[in-house]
């Protein structure tokens, strides 16, 4: 079954113009042709219809790096033939991977002696990294729940109503139970204090956001652990912390070094990280490093000998490429740490650029925080004549593909748009997103709709009017409409 939805709502076949010079019968679009075409006509055909994917580089609904320097592109074309999973027959690339995880382990203050291997994995993506970490605590929580005599097929795991989809998909794929903390308006991130109310004998861990993907926020981890260090006391338990910093695990290390969120609080037993995100990588690259090796039970490791000697692997996933791999290796060893501060510091200038931009408008209220995640995350002081669903939409018109969505329970009724600025977002592209906003909010202020809306309401920007004065305003608006349209067809004449 296929799960997602065609936007095409034409026949069941491709017509190319440009093709038709080495192709004369249209494609069949759901089932594989019966002849072979050349290459060059296959091209087109997908080239054409590629065009009307969004721009890249306009996407500010993702956390996805779109943009890597050419060398690194360069390697990861000459890399793409290569199957990770392979580690005897490409020793120097599982190398480079098992390089990428003591380096990230380290920036994460993993405790480690001189010359001691970190533990962890690269993944497809923070999806994967976050289920393996998971499976990690359910099965070390198991063990010790049979180890002692005690029930073990009632696990939780306590989060913020903020997370990200794959912690759901985790909670339901492995039979776990979520517990979630509901938000609340003006707070959108998981409260440490609720969260550890919520813990009990069956939870297997507690999982922190480090660059909540609602606001950018980040939560409060030392405070969780210190929380769930006295619960531990009183309880006899000892529920860990999983940290998912997808976003920020590439931010915090370099813009915020003295938060202590990472393996300097005691609790923190694993952390995942998204190489494609901040760390700069193509799409889809993931880590999650581990405390140490106990933290990870052996019996979840596999070992395999038939690709041509002894090979341990902890993935749910097996084959997979080795170009964002080595990609990633690049970025660390090229950038360093320096380079890492200086990208992060000149995304913050940029988010700054935006946000006082925005708030130049007068028009929106700023929901995010300036610590965390380079975005800017606001929605509409007055969304009685347009919403930020109408305005996410116009601004498409200009390439911008911007989400705006509600806010998970309890704080549905909040809507907010978000901007995420990555490294290829610069400050002219700023300023022009501030000046596309404009011109899209004073288009919805002028439609035809707006106005009947403002004649009902009685009120003009927010200004009380008398049923004299708002003929006047509609009287107005509709003389400079035709005079528009009377300018734009003797222009085109």
């Amino acid at each position: 079954m296929v799960l997602s939805k065609t936007a095409s709502k034409s026949d069941d076949s491709i017509h190319s113009t440009f093709a038709s010079r080495y192709v004369r019968n249209s494609i069949p679009r759901f089932e594989m042709p019966k002849n072979s075409i050349p290459k060059e006509a296959a091209y087109q055909i997908i080239n054409d219809e590629l065009k009307f994917d969004g721009n890249p580089r306009l996407n500010l609904a993702s956390f996805v790096t779109t943009w890597m320097e050419p060398e690194c592109d360069k390697l990861m074309m000459e890399s793409i033939n290569k199957n990770n999973v392979e580690m005897e027959q490409y020793p120097v690339t599982t190398d480079l991977q098992n390089r990428c995880v003591n380096m990230i382990a380290r920036l994460f203050n993993a405790p480690l002696g001189d010359g001691e291997a970190a533990i962890g994995v690269g993944t497809v993506g923070s999806s994967e990294a976050v289920m393996l970490a998971g499976l990690a605590f359910k099965r070390q929580w198991q063990n010790k729940r049979k180890a002692q005599g005690l029930p073990y097929d009632k696990p939780n795991i306590v989060t913020g109503a903020n997370i990200q989809v794959c912690l759901e998909k985790f909670a339901r794929y492995f039979e776990v139970e979520l517990k979630e903390v509901k938000l609340s308006e003006g707070y959108y991130v998981m409260d440490p204090e609720k969260a550890v109310e919520m813990v009990d004998e069956n939870t297997i861990c507690v999982v922190a956001i480090l660059g909540s993907t609602l606001t950018g926020e980040f939560e409060d981890v030392k405070l969780l652990n210190d929380l769930l260090v006295e619960k531990n006391k009183k309880t006899g338990w000892d529920t860990p912390i999983h940290v998912d910093a997808a976003s920020g695990g590439f931010i915090a290390p370099f813009l915020y070094p003295e938060l202590e969120w990472d393996f300097r609080l005691p609790l923190v037993k694993s952390i995942n990280v998204s190489g494609h995100k901040y760390g700069l990588v193509y799409a889809g690259i993931g880590w999650v490093v581990w405390r140490t090796k106990t933290d990870l039970p052996d019996e979840l490791i596999f070992h395999i000998n038939y690709l041509g000697a002894d090979q341990p692997t902890f993935t749910l996933n097996f084959s997979k490429g080795s170009s964002q791999v080595i990609a990633q290796y690049y970025q660390l060893i090229r950038l360093g740490f320096e380079g890492y501060r200086n990208v992060m510091d000149i995304c913050r200038e940029n988010m700054m650029v935006l946000k006082q931009g925005l708030e130049k408008t007068g028009r929106f209220n700023i929901v995010s925080k300036e610590n965390g995640v380079p975005l800017v995350a606001f929605s509409l002081k007055d969304s009685s004549l347009h919403n930020e669903f109408e305005v996410a939409e116009m601004l498409r018109r200009f390439g911008w593909i911007i989400p705006a969505y509600k806010m998970p329970a309890d704080a549905e009724h909040v809507t907010v748009l978000r901007v995420v600025i990555r490294d290829d977002f610069s400050r002219n592209l700023a300023e022009r997103l501030v000046s596309d906003f404009e011109k899209v909010l004073h288009e919805l202020d002028m439609l035809p709709s707006r106005i009947h809306d403002r004649m009902a309401n009685g009120t003009v920007n927010g200004v009380k009017k008398t049923p004299e004065e708002m003929q006047r305003e509609v009287t107005s608006y509709w003389k400079k409409f035709v005079e528009t349209k009377k300018n734009k067809n003797t222009i085109t004449k």
